[in-house]
């Protein structure tokens, strides 16, 4: 692992005694290798946040969803998981091939804990991984730097009403985002995108 903390972060700690607790912290808690329990967290969870950043410093920001188990850990450093179909913007997956490195956020609404994720990423157009995951685009595999739990005081408690239906699933149709057929989207969707099917389900 890298040093976590660099001249403005000790600053901060000085200024509110927290500076040995912080030290602590990375001494007991943070780790690069995936424990089990750690991958059985990733294995239940449906979403995550993910932080990217491009060249200039410019940070994004992004929400990750699928159905249970769409993030795997692969080996003890590395998971990976698929990119669906999107507002075809690729703000996260541009930053990825130009900075690679970034940020993970998972967290149990339910339970109340959360799990940070850091790394460097890669995008594979021809993963063998790609296979299992219905309409997957490519695969984004994160090499962690650092996986650490983070204080769950501030989780709120919710519950799963339901998963999306826009989740690709083997033998389903996936539905069409009503967005993409809106004036303003409509003749500007690439050539083979389903929503140019008149076949197809609009929600």
């Amino acid at each position: 692992m890298t040093e976590m903390y660099g001249v403005t972060h000790r600053e901060l700690q000085e200024l509110f005694d927290t500076r040995r607790l912080a030290d602590r912290i990375e001494e007991k808690l943070v780790h690069d290798t995936l424990t089990v329990d750690d991958q059985k967290f990733i294995a239940a969870r449906d979403m995550f946040f993910l932080a990217t950043v491009d060249a200039q410093g410019n940070v994004n920001c992004s929400y990750k969803g699928g159905e249970p188990g769409f993030v795997r850990a692969i080996d003890a450093q590395t998971i990976a998981f698929p990119n669906y179909d999107g507002n075809g913007m690729y703000l996260s997956m541009g930053n990825v091939l130009e900075a690679s490195q970034v940020g993970i956020l998972f967290i149990d609404f339910e339970k109340g804990s959360r799990m940070r994720f850091n790394g460097t990423a890669t995008i594979d157009l021809d993963d063998p991984l790609k296979g299992n995951f219905p309409e997957a685009q490519f695969i984004v595999r994160v090499r962690a730097r650092e996986i650490f739990p983070n204080c769950p005081r501030y989780i709120h408690k919710m519950k799963v009403v339901e998963h999306s239906r826009f989740v690709p699933k083997s033998g389903v149709a996936t539905p069409v985002p009503s967005w993409k057929t809106s004036e303003w989207a409509a003749d500007v969707l690439p050539e083979n995108d389903p929503a140019r099917d008149p076949q197809s389900e609009i929600l």
